[in-house]
């Protein structure tokens, strides 16, 4: 679909967007009204414009820039020769072309990531030059055939183009750090070379555009003695604990870190949190929505800016409510549900910014929202 059609299906979305928010929000009075705003939530290009094109590759980043993103994400891993690189994991078989060359066949390993073991080919035991042999292709191509049409164009983008890009098209940049327990334990910690690459572009303070975030809270403690730069706590759904907690023996998991005195330790070292939407509009067991929770309330209390993620287009990854055809399709996890009307919902929480893999509609949606 066209960006002028992607636009123009927002608006029209929206005409029905109070609906889900309506009856979730009135099941219940846990929910508080969003706080008065003083300017519009920022739009986060989750790894470039992803419902598009594969994600982590400059013309993701040049698409979402193109749909009105206010900010691009890249992850950020490592090479052997520690040259950061925009990748979704150090692992590189579903999102590059490697196993089809065959002169990387002996660099096939079996290692244990974050507790969890894999075998696979591993950004680390790549130097630059060799990761740039590879070429990109989509993670999801059973979800999106379309971005799949641009399999193996793009080379694996290092960190600077990212930056330099960003920088070049005013931009801002939302970088995360992956695996950051694990990298620093094999010697290629990730961090210092983030903010040597940031300054390189300009991003180097609080008032510049540009926020680091983790799913770990280590590095991010470390980070703040380092820079002034805004940072991030990632918030994984119910059940997990971030992988530096496991590393430590640290009991605590996620859903400590959402609760008043877990929020209150997170701001002592972060300047917001990027919850799951879930843990906003929560779903059950059958993926149905219910009552939207305290979070955005709660985190605003102690001075912490809410980017939930990641609001995608596909039936696939909405709750029931949002999810928009017929059920019994071939084709109903991959066509395109209502997620205008979820973008909505959060918006009206009082959400900071938005991680979407389509920029556009998220655009659309908060000009449709706040008429501004």
């Amino acid at each position: 679909m066209s960006l002028s059609r992607r636009l123009l299906a927002g608006g029209l979305a929206l005409a029905t967007a109070g609906t889900a928010f309506a009856v979730a929000a009135t099941s219940s009075s846990a929910a508080a009204p969003a706080q008065p705003r003083t300017r519009e939530p920022i739009v986060i290009a989750h790894r470039g414009a992803s419902a598009y094109r594969p994600e982590e590759t400059l013309h993701a980043y040049e698409l979402a820039v193109e749909m009105g993103a206010d900010y691009i994400e890249p992850d950020v891993v490592t090479t052997k020769d520690h040259v950061l690189v925009a990748r979704h994991d150090n692992w590189l078989n579903d999102t590059t072309d490697v196993a089809s060359h065959p002169e990387f066949a002996g660099l096939k390993k079996t290692k244990t990531v974050d507790g969890v073991q894999r075998t696979d080919w591993f950004t680390e035991d790549f130097t630059i030059a060799q990761l740039r042999t590879l070429r990109t292709k989509e993670r999801l191509p059973d979800i999106r055939p379309g971005s799949s049409a641009f399999d193996g164009l793009d080379p694996i983008p290092t960190l600077e183009e990212v930056l330099a890009f960003a920088h070049s098209h005013h931009v801002g940049v939302y970088p995360e750090t992956k695996h950051p327990t694990y990298f620093r334990s094999i010697g290629l910690p990730l961090e210092d070379e983030l903010l040597k690459d940031l300054a390189k572009y300009g991003f180097k303070g609080r008032n510049d555009k540009v926020f680091i975030q983790s799913f770990e809270t280590a590095n991010l403690r470390e980070l703040r003695k380092k820079t002034s730069i805004r940072l991030i706590q990632l918030i994984d759904t119910q059940g997990n604990k971030p992988y530096d907690f496991v590393a430590n023996n640290d009991p605590r998991t996620y859903d400590d870190l959402v609760k008043p005195d877990g929020l209150k330790w997170i701001a002592s070292y972060a300047d917001g949190i990027g919850p799951s939407t879930t843990r906003i509009i929560p779903v059950d067991a059958t993926n149905h929505a219910g009552a939207p929770t305290t979070l955005v309330r709660d985190a605003h209390r102690v001075g912490l800016k809410v980017h939930p993620w990641t609001v995608r287009p596909e039936n696939n990854f909405l709750p029931v409510e949002y999810q928009q055809g017929n059920p019994s399709s071939p084709n109903f996890k991959r066509a395109e549900g209502d997620a205008s009307r979820l973008l909505a919902d959060l918006y009206k929480l009082g959400v900071d910014g938005i991680f979407s893999d389509d920029s556009a509609l998220a655009v659309s949606t908060r000009h449709r929202v706040f008429g501004r």
